[in-house]
């Protein structure tokens, strides 16, 4: 290991503490995104303009034998918090992919800043981003006449699941920042989360897709466990099942990308 990475690796006994660095960096994060509209906007206007489009098109399908609503507002109201959970992707990754192309990570290196608080720090401003959006559409839900069936305590619940689930894409989106180093790459990973949700149980409950292979790409299609873990608080209740699936995902995701960010992050650090 270089002398760069062993001091990056040893936080000096002057530096501050991680909880510290963490706040700091959490901090910038969030300034820097409130000074990006154009990584505001998409993760907030595009949910909401589909969450209108589908509630009128698709309105139909409550007429659906064993369809679990009759309003379909109401059951489309999960996408609008998934479609800004996997805008997360971009809003995680552009920033760090910035950071390392200009040489602000190299110089980050070269301080007892640690690499756990660098991680997640820069997901900070996913989070406040996410909370911020997760609370209008909860706004947006109850004014257009959802009616959330596990109350405002479920409604808490739905915030948080939708904030540890863009963790989660967030942290992917750090991993793609990291390997290629290019905010373009970035935003192309984010897309193909897109193509992935319109795979999963989005637009239909996976019990009434008719076609046998989306039927089966839908169930071992992560996404939909996500997706039902959040509907469920809006539609059915509190169902224990769902919203264990719906947080351990979540909570596998964001385990999982954080630790290949951080692999990744070592060996950057090595390198320079």
């Amino acid at each position: 290991m270089s002398a760069t990475a062993a001091q990056s690796a040893r936080p000096s006994p002057l530096a501050p503490s991680l909880a510290t660095q963490v706040g700091e960096l959490a901090r910038r994060s969030i300034v820097r995104i409130l000074r990006q509209p154009a990584l505001i906007a998409p993760g907030l206007i595009l949910p909401l303009f589909m969450l209108a489009v589908n509630s009128d098109g698709l309105s139909a399908a409550t007429k659906i034998r064993g369809f679990p609503t009759h309003d379909y507002f109401t059951f489309a109201l999960a996408i609008a918090f998934m479609q800004s959970a996997v805008f997360a992707t971009t809003v995680g990754g552009t920033d760090l992919a910035e950071d390392i192309r200009t040489g602000f990570m190299n110089r980050l290196s070269l301080t007892p800043m640690r690499g756990s608080a660098l991680l997640v720090g820069q997901l900070g401003g996913v989070v406040a981003l996410t909370l911020f959006q997760s609370v209008v559409f909860v706004l947006v839900g109850v004014a257009g006449g959802a009616d959330l069936k596990a109350g405002v305590g479920g409604a808490a619940v739905l915030i948080l699941l939708s904030v540890v689930t863009a963790a989660g894409f967030g942290a992917i989106g750090l991993v793609a920042a990291l390997r290629t180093a290019s905010g373009e790459a970035v935003q192309g990973q984010g897309l193909l989360f897109f193509i992935l949700l319109f795979f999963s149980s989005m637009s239909l409950p996976r019990h009434l897709i008719e076609t046998d292979w989306f039927r089966t790409v839908a169930t071992y299609n992560p996404l939909s466990y996500l997706v039902e873990g959040m509907r469920s608080l809006i539609i059915t209740g509190w169902d224990a099942k769902a919203l264990a699936l719906g947080f351990g995902f979540a909570a596998a995701i964001l385990a999982a990308a954080l630790a290949y960010a951080a692999a990744l992050l070592g060996g950057r650090i090595q390198r320079t």
